[in-house]
């Protein structure tokens, strides 16, 4: 048709993938319970609902759900804990680089002796009274978090022969909702246990499983009260944190 102008417009390049081998499978071989708790099937999407979407308010204007003691796992009993301190901190960030606020992390992990407070572990490591290993934060306008906790110990777990545990941080990071949820482990430099622990291997790629560990930061770190450990987050993209489901 004569006077017409045709005009192509590019498709939206959308989020930057991570490369394959960011997240475990669901299945690991060397991982035993894996075999028995991944879907044989596929999984089924269920319609979310109002209240999925919509709450609750993980905000700092809603911040009834953090204790003034939550983000310092030291001082949440009567007496200190044992065991070295430690400060853990760092950002959650997009694919871009970019501070993502607000976000609810939450932290679990053993004690000193490497012992959760748990009915089920029950091997020879010591329990602390004033340490039970949990806490959670609102990320700031900055995107960052801080913890105030003592290092964790390696422990045992049966899954093979002299099976240990290299010492680690559980981390769950949630959206605007619940069901917006993340779940990952953070590690310590240079652990004589990550090449027999089928979990942090289970990560295929060796460059994500690098973006596990934390990184010793000596100008953070606060004389002669606690050694700092830095680690960010990335929640999407190329430089993607390895979570222990895929979420793309």
């Amino acid at each position: 048709m004569k006077g017409l102008i045709i005009v192509t417009l590019a498709q939206p390049a959308g989020y930057r993938q991570p490369p394959p081998g960011t997240h475990p499978p669901l299945d690991h071989p060397g991982y035993k319970s894996t075999a028995l708790r991944a879907p044989s099937q596929a999984p089924i999407v269920l319609p979310n609902r109002l209240t999925e979407v919509t709450g609750p308010l993980l905000t700092a204007g809603h911040s009834d759900l953090i204790g003034p003691s939550d983000h310092d796992l030291t001082t949440q009993h009567a007496g200190e804990p044992i065991g070295q301190r430690i400060v853990v901190f760092g950002r959650v960030l997009d694919s871009d680089g970019r501070p993502v606020p607000d976000t609810l992390v939450e932290v679990w992990q053993a004690n000193a002796s490497g012992r959760y407070p748990h009915k089920n572990d029950n091997w020879a490591g010591a329990l602390d009274p004033n340490f039970t290993g949990g806490g959670r934060v609102l990320t700031n306008n900055k995107g960052e978090y801080s913890f105030t906790t003592i290092k964790p110990g390696a422990y045992p777990w049966g899954n093979h022969h002299n099976a240990w545990r290299p010492a680690h941080i559980h981390f769950s990071l949630f959206g605007r909702a619940f069901t917006q949820r993340l779940v990952t482990q953070m590690y310590f430099p240079d652990d004589p246990l990550f090449g027999q622990d089928p979990i942090f291997n289970s990560v295929p790629d060796p460059k994500a499983r690098e973006r596990m560990i934390s990184t010793f930061d000596l100008e953070a770190t606060r004389p002669e009260w606690a050694l700092a450990y830095r680690w960010d987050i990335v929640l999407r993209g190329r430089e993607q944190t390895p979570f222990e489901e895929p979420h793309e």
